[in-house]
């Protein structure tokens, strides 16, 4: 049976979690507290670079979600969670990759930075520009895909839901807000969904991550 290694705070495990759920794959699931247990040696044999989601079906080991997310889609191939025609197909694609280099970084800011600070309006400016650009590609469609569930709503829906609570509004994107609607009652979103304590856990735990790396790049501050 395949092992997922997850953590519930962590939106990159989601973005897998709600893939298996949907796909409905069997999977033994392997908390990680992440209070150590990620740099315990039987896990760093699994990922030497002590991160999670990591899954391993039948020995074969995946690492990073959006590799896992492939992997999953060509092994497990029905229902399809991808798009068949090239431009679809690149549209999904697109939404995957802004999502994660462009959307999830700024998140940070907006959890670690004063609301008032310069990191923290630059954040929401970009995240004004990802959004406009989503609301280009969904249109007027159910998702992002038309009406297909693909993997692009899979990973920004693990996102864009949670902006609200972040400081960033939706209000001039109600095509988005729909769309955060129709997914967030869908059974695999509801399973994995965060409680408000769970999001304020997460939170301070970024913080406090946040906090780490910046004294170890400035020392002397």
């Amino acid at each position: 049976m395949l092992k997922f290694y997850y953590a519930p705070l962590s939106p990159n495990a989601r973005r897998v979690w709600i893939t298996l759920l949907e796909k409905g794959i069997d999977f033994e699931p392997i908390l990680l507290k992440l209070n150590g247990d990620q740099l315990q040696p039987e896990f760093l044999q699994i990922n030497p670079f002590h991160h999670i989601p990591v899954i391993s079906d039948d020995g074969f080991r995946v690492i990073e979600s959006l590799a896992i997310l492939d992997y999953l889609e060509s092994k497990y191939p029905s229902p399809a969670l991808l798009p068949n025609d090239s431009q679809t197909l690149a549209q999904v694609r697109m939404v995957q990759t802004v999502t994660a280099n462009e959307l999830f970084p700024k998140t940070i800011s907006l959890i670690c930075d004063s609301p008032d600070s310069p990191q923290f309006l630059q954040a929401v400016q970009h995240i004004n520009i990802v959004l406009q650009f989503f609301m280009e590609i969904i249109g007027d469609r159910p998702f992002f895909s038309g009406d297909q569930l693909t993997l692009a709503d899979i990973v920004a829906g693990t996102v864009v839901p949670f902006l609200p609570k972040l400081g960033v509004s939706l209000n001039n994107y109600p095509q988005l807000q729909n769309w955060c609607e129709q997914i967030n009652q869908r059974p695999a979103w509801q399973k994995t969904q965060l409680s408000d304590a769970d999001l304020e856990e997460f939170k301070r735990r970024v913080k406090f991550l946040v906090k780490l790396r910046r004294s170890q790049m400035n020392p002397g501050n």
